[in-house]
């Protein structure tokens, strides 16, 4: 949560969805050493020896520790600073109010617009494959240790995936993304789905099928790394003011642990009794989310987070009726403007 969080903050406009999308791709490095050390514990170490999941484990240790040490040089964002009196200039001291988010309109819309996109993330589909992989490729006939090696080089292509968000969300903005990255999830997810109906689990060796559904499940993978997974931390990161940034993402973060949990503890159950058909959930789910996107979800690249509170206050519901250069106020630049006006004034009076 505070990652994505500090980003926000300190990151300039034109570059900020490109500075977040660096933490998915980060985060995508971790699940590719992951991918790979799952791959090499199955392989090696025998099913009933305790070192295929206390390996895998353990070697979490070392970048933990890493990590709780460079915290402690972790600075503060300069908008925190701020916020809280502790630079010469700033604005005024706005207090970190969690009721705001559900008693001021403007605030509530951002809440709402930021928990649906992280549910909606998880209601791609994504969490189910990379948690039961080995269950859901044995429905077309494919070896745990074959889909652990897989999903590894799955891993690697959404690196590329990240690199390429990273290297153009800026450009193409965060609506049309979203949007984009749904709709081809949910025509992947489609062609999966049919696959595992016309291949049921024991009725066919056929090499053809089972890949077709593997090459399927990878272009799934680099539409959901490219779009809807940096974005799912990307656009919360941004919306917020500074007095309810870090409630509001904190909330959106819980939201996506909860959907998190919950395609967690169902897929089992939903691949064992219904099989294929649970599949149909993430095509309807990936089609609506792109509808409701669609519907609500304004441009925010490279606009300035103390423009955002305008934007949401004043910017109609329903997004497709609005121009977004009907709700640019460039406040920031004014004030930058304005400063820099002072300090030449100033340095010409004491000359």
């Amino acid at each position: 949560m505070i990652i994505p969080l500090h980003q926000a903050e300190i990151a300039h406009p034109s570059i900020r969805g490109s500075v977040t999308a660096l933490q998915q791709f980060m985060l995508g490095i971790g699940a590719l050493v992951a991918s790979w050390t799952t791959y090499g514990c199955n392989r090696n170490f025998p099913d009933d020896s305790s070192s295929q999941w206390r390996v895998s484990l353990g070697i979490q240790i070392v970048p933990a520790g890493v990590l709780a040490l460079l915290i402690m040089l972790f600075p503060e964002s300069p908008r925190w600073l701020i916020d809280h009196g502790k630079a010469d200039e700033g604005f005024a001291l706005w207090p970190s109010s969690t009721r705001t988010l559900f008693t001021n309109r403007s605030s509530f819309r951002r809440l709402l617009l930021a928990t649906a996109i992280q549910a909606s993330v998880k209601m791609t589909g994504v969490s189910a494959i990379q948690y039961y992989s080995p269950v859901i490729f044995a429905q077309i006939g494919i070896s745990t240790d074959d889909t652990l090696k897989y999903q590894g080089i799955s891993s690697v292509l959404a690196l590329i995936a990240q690199a390429t968000c990273i290297a153009l969300i800026d450009r193409t903005g965060r609506r049309w993304a979203m949007i984009g990255g749904n709709l081809a999830n949910c025509l992947f997810f489609i062609i999966a789905t049919v696959m595992l109906a016309v291949f049921p689990p024991g009725s066919t060796s056929n090499a053809s099928a089972s890949w077709t559904f593997i090459v399927v499940t990878w272009l799934y993978n680099i539409s959901f790394s490219a779009t809807n997974g940096p974005l799912s931390w990307i656009v919360p990161a941004e919306i917020f003011d500074t007095r309810t940034r870090s409630k509001g993402v904190s909330i959106g973060v819980m939201v996506s642990f909860a959907f998190n949990t919950m395609i967690g503890q169902v897929t089992p159950i939903a691949m064992a009794k219904i099989g294929w058909r649970f599949y149909v959930v993430f095509v309807v789910c990936n089609f609506t989310n792109a509808v409701y996107f669609w519907a609500t979800q304004p441009e925010t690249k490279k606009r300035p987070l103390e423009e955002m509170n305008y934007l949401f206050t004043n910017a109609p519901w329903f997004v497709p009726t609005m121009s977004m250069k009907d709700y640019e106020i460039h406040d920031l630049e004014h004030r930058v403007e304005e400063v820099e006006r002072k300090g030449s004034i100033t340095r010409h009076a004491e000359l």
